[in-house]
């Protein structure tokens, strides 16, 4: 018989007789349910309360920078590191290092902190530009090959004119003046990086001067006088 042609009584007595039977699976299926809801809402509750911890320890490194109180803010920044090793802020208190290294002359540290940094950036962006700094840190220590392997790796349209820049030093110190030279003009002829024009491509153009390159300006055409009509 179909059950659809059965009287609702009969109805009644399949549901209660199926309910009967699968009562055990139902209400494991719906403690299942009820476990995940609670654990995702906990995990969302847990990952924001993280978000707000890493956040404030953020602020008290940069209070520190701005007090100028570095050996405070290396501590702050440590803490972050090891706490918050996956959040943005993380990395954000590993480029802070860097940078209080570098004023130090600590390269060793700062090329440290920005392949700490590098290993766990997220965002693709913010990873070119520690990937360019680490490339700058590399040419200071004198690794220009290290310096070229890591610019060579980024995309051609990241920070490409500071990339070019950057490949015209490590150039330089290898005693490639040509290349050098080819990179400089590279740097220069493509104005939509930033990190360029935020420093203003001057300097960039006095390396290309110091190589004797640069195009030369453009000769203005002369015109020739009209000739006097013969008397």
């Amino acid at each position: 018989m179909s059950f659809d042609v059965l009287d609702e009584h009969e109805q009644g007595e399949l549901v209660q007789k199926w309910l009967r039977e699968n009562a055990a699976a139902i209400a494991a299926g719906i403690g299942l349910g009820l476990v995940l809801i609670f654990g995702w809402r906990q995990w969302n509750s847990h990952q924001a309360s993280q978000g707000i911890a890493a956040a404030s320890q953020y602020q008290a490194l940069a209070d520190a920078v701005e007090a100028k109180k570095n050996d405070d803010a290396l501590k702050v920044a440590d803490a972050l590191r090891k706490d918050f090793p996956k959040s943005a802020y993380a990395v954000l208190a590993a480029l802070q290092q860097a940078e209080i290294a570098v004023g130090k002359n600590d390269l060793a540290g700062a090329a440290s902190a920005l392949d700490w940094a590098r290993d766990h950036v997220r965002d693709d962006s913010l990873a070119h530009l520690i990937t360019l700094r680490s490339a700058r840190v590399k040419l200071a220590q004198g690794d220009a090959d290290g310096a070229l392997k890591l610019v060579d790796a980024l995309p051609k349209d990241s920070f490409a004119s500071t990339a070019a820049e950057i490949r015209g030093d490590a150039y330089l110190k290898l005693g490639r003046s040509d290349d050098a030279r080819k990179a400089y003009e590279a740097a220069l002829a493509d104005p939509k990086d930033t990190l360029t024009l935020g420093q203003s491509n001057s300097l960039v153009r006095m390396k290309l001067d110091d190589l004797g390159g640069g195009a030369p300006p453009a000769a203005v055409p002369v015109t020739p006088a009209a000739e006097k009509p013969a008397s």
